[in-house]
């Protein structure tokens, strides 16, 4: 009996399986590979406009709201022109006053030429002092002279007159371009002050097309250029891809734009070229402004939508793939890593495999490897 109990242990070693069988592999499979830099970045209309007020006044009727389709030359804000009106009344009745005085110079200047006339006929008699005549020659140029000044004056309130001209119809303000709009910052009955600065009202944009602010990291910046293709997705898109080139990579920080208090954010609020922010190590992450127009005939996408966006940097289709966790080592000068291959007869193979684009999940391979091939994956001992 004793001695069939080595022969069992035996057959029982036999039959368990090669400890390379145990751990985890994976097999070689064609498919397609794209290498590309990613992004989160945020949706803007690229065309936009701020629609200010340059009167200062209590808003009296606001003709749209948000979502509201407008068109170039449409009535858009009312401002009370009560001041504005008074203003210009005043310019009048002040034109008024200064050329019913040029007509009483006028007068005056007539007179003081008659008087002249009638002293240099008396002087050619001897009838009168050359100190009359003298005084009479200076009554004319007197009276001509202030009928000039007068005259100059009246050109300086009809200056003024336009521009009260102009401040009442700031009273009335239009869109300067057709699009839709996108935010409203004031509300009838608010009183605006123009003196200061320039209050904002409300902002119009065409939704199409869009531009995507994307902030791309130090270290895959380098890996961007204009004119690369890209693509894009967002949370609403049920897996939409969004197809775009990149338009331009800002060479600086682009300076924070107004921002209103309802939606249509500043395309700065993307994040600026050179912008920076702590990572959760605590280090610094530098982050360059990265743009895309694509178009949105659909209407879509809409402001403030956040993008994860993709840069392609290259593509290969139906070649041979592997996860990238089953090579082991960086690549060498030619490319080359090393794999562990699981043989036929359950014995493990290092090999020498070159690879090619990575999407940093799986890896091409270019040679080393055939479809099908098993790679073990994790740590071992066994060389072949």
């Amino acid at each position: 009996m004793l001695c069939l109990i080595p022969l069992a242990a035996a057959a029982a070693w036999q039959l368990l399986p090669n400890d390379a069988e145990q751990r985890p592999f994976v097999q070689v499979a064609r498919g397609n590979i794209e290498s590309s830099v990613t992004a989160l970045g945020t949706l803007q209309p690229r065309q936009y406009v701020d629609v200010g007020a340059q009167a200062s006044g209590q808003i009296r009727t606001l003709h749209v709201e948000v979502g509201d389709t407008v068109k170039q030359g449409q009535l858009l804000v009312e401002i009370d022109p009560s001041t504005q009106q008074a203003q210009l009344d005043a310019e009048r009745y002040a034109i008024e006053t200064l050329k019913a005085q040029v007509k009483e110079q006028q007068a005056e200047h007539l007179l003081a030429k008659q008087q002249l006339h009638r002293q240099q006929r008396m002087a050619a008699d001897g009838a009168t002092r050359d100190e009359d005549v003298q005084t009479a020659q200076a009554k004319v140029l007197t009276t001509q002279a202030r009928i000039d000044m007068y005259r100059a004056q009246i050109g300086k309130a009809q200056a003024t007159l336009r521009s009260a001209e102009a401040e009442l119809g700031y009273t009335r303000i239009y869109a300067p371009m057709a699009g839709t709009v996108v935010a409203v910052d004031a509300r009838e009955g608010q009183t605006l002050n123009a003196q200061q600065r320039t209050p904002l009202i409300l902002r119009i944009a065409r939704l199409s097309p869009m531009t995507v602010w994307a902030e791309v990291s130090e270290a895959d910046i380098g890996k961007v250029e204009a004119g690369m293709k890209a693509y894009f997705t967002t949370l609403s898109g049920n897996g939409r891809r969004w197809n775009s080139t990149v338009r331009q990579i800002l060479p600086i920080q682009p300076k924070p734009l107004e921002q209103m208090s309802q939606g249509g954010g500043s395309p700065a609020a993307a994040g600026g070229s050179g912008s920076s922010a702590s990572s959760s190590g605590g280090g610094r992450v530098v982050l360059y402004t990265v743009l895309l127009d694509v178009d949105n005939t659909d209407n879509a996408l809409m402001a403030d939508m956040t993008a994860q966006v993709f840069f392609i940097a290259g593509s290969a289709h139906d070649v041979l793939t592997a996860p990238v966790a089953a090579l082991q080592g960086k690549p060498d000068a030619e490319g080359r890593q090393t794999a562990q291959v699981l043989a036929a007869d359950g014995q493990v193979q290092s090999r020498k495999v070159r690879t090619g684009l990575s999407d940093r999940m799986r890896i091409q391979i270019v040679d080393g490897l055939a479809e099908g091939d098993k790679l073990l994956i994790g740590p071992t001992g066994v060389g072949g």
